[in-house]
């Protein structure tokens, strides 16, 4: 680990680790859960309200900030976090994934990958190099690697021609990274095929970085897969170091991915359930649009202390039905706050050497079709 940055294990169950990740601007408990600031914004909750859901954490992303409103104007304000006014760490995605889903006309070359702005048209170029040097004047305290980013499935040979160049690229990256108050992880790729991931893994560990990711997945495959995926993973990489999975994803996902021996998890679900009147609590979601809760005067969850909760679900359905955007905001908020309970959870789980217990619990209430369905 380079200077200001620490990974500390405080206590382990089977794969699972319970640690705290420390960095220039401040320690964070793992597993741990970063909402997602794509443009330096939650969407709909303000980032005082964010800090309040007990996240310690946030993500933002360098395509969406390089295309608007530049990287420049970002790292003039101080970098990403006093940008947005958050007050601790923060990490930024190099965007591999936005050039998969977002851009038009992409062509990856062993150069980089060239396409057109899904904004407005404009030729944009993301070589290892310049991704390098975007983050770095972004300035959050953990930058991402350059990788190539292919849906699945896929054959074998589009996913190991992808794997390679990622790694490739991984040597670049890191070559060209040289912000010392900033810690770069590399990114594992390799589909679902355990030899490509173990591959991927060992010659990331040989080129050393201070974080580890796993990529690739959450992109077409299904859950047991991506499970499958990240046990053939976790055990080639230093156990000294956070493990990263990216853009999951469901509770279940993480429940798993926990037990699997994963740190850290970002995911925009909680926000965009949150927006269609979806929320997560731990005896099953809410569709606050379903006319029983019309009269509904019980908040969401009764021991959550977000502010949504102080609610009840007559109102908050009321909120949606009447097309105020109060109601987006309030569940967006709430579920936040039940990923922070989440991970939290499963902390003290791994603390106590009761995960299995912890997971056996979660399922059972979160298997319910509609929290409230059992009992009435």
């Amino acid at each position: 680990m380079q200077p200001g940055f620490a990974f500390e294990i405080e206590a382990t169950d089977g794969a699972a680790r319970a640690g705290t990740l420390t960095t220039p601007h401040g320690s964070v408990p793992t597993p741990l859960f970063m909402p997602v600031a794509t443009l330096a914004s939650v969407k709909g909750v303000d980032i005082g309200r964010v800090r309040e859901t007990g996240a310690g954490m946030v993500l933002s992303n360098a395509y969406h900030l390089h295309l608007r409103p530049g990287e420049e104007l970002v790292g003039q304000a101080g970098g990403v976090a006093a940008f947005m006014g958050w007050n601790g760490p923060t990490l930024t995605d190099s965007g591999g994934f936005q050039v998969f889903s977002l851009a038009r006309q992409v062509k990856v070359t062993e150069e980089g990958a060239f396409f057109r702005s899904h904004i407005d048209g404009r030729a944009v170029e993301f070589t290892p190099e310049n991704s390098m040097r975007i983050q770095q004047r972004i300035g959050a305290d953990v930058a991402m690697q350059m990788d190539h980013v292919v849906a699945l499935p896929a054959e074998r040979v589009v996913v190991e021609d992808a794997m390679r160049r990622s790694l490739r690229w991984a040597e670049r990256c890191r070559a060209a990274h040289t912000r010392a108050d900033q810690a770069l992880f590399g990114i594992v790729q390799g589909g679902l095929d355990p030899e490509l991931r173990q591959e991927s893994a060992e010659g990331l560990r040989a080129i050393g970085f201070p974080g580890y990711a796993v990529g690739g997945l959450s992109v077409g495959e299904g859950p047991e897969a991506m499970v499958a995926a990240l046990h053939a993973t976790t055990p080639h990489l230093p156990a000294d170091r956070p493990r990263y999975l990216m853009g999951v994803g469901q509770p279940e996902d993480i429940i798993a991915a926990v037990a699997a021996g994963i740190d850290m998890f970002d995911c925009v679900l909680p926000t965009r359930c949150g927006r269609n009147s979806l929320v997560y609590t731990f005896a099953g979601q809410v569709r606050l649009r379903n006319a029983k809760y019309a009269a509904d005067e019980r908040p969401l969850e009764e021991d959550c202390p977000c502010v949504a909760c102080r609610h009840g679900r007559s109102y908050l359905r009321h909120l949606f039905m009447a097309g105020e955007m109060l109601g987006p905001v309030l569940a967006s908020i709430h579920n936040l706050t039940f990923y922070q309970r989440l991970v939290g959870r499963l902390r003290r789980a791994i603390v106590a050497g009761r995960l299995a217990a912890e997971q056996a619990d979660l399922r059972a209430g979160m298997a319910v079709a509609e929290a409230g369905d059992a009992t009435s």
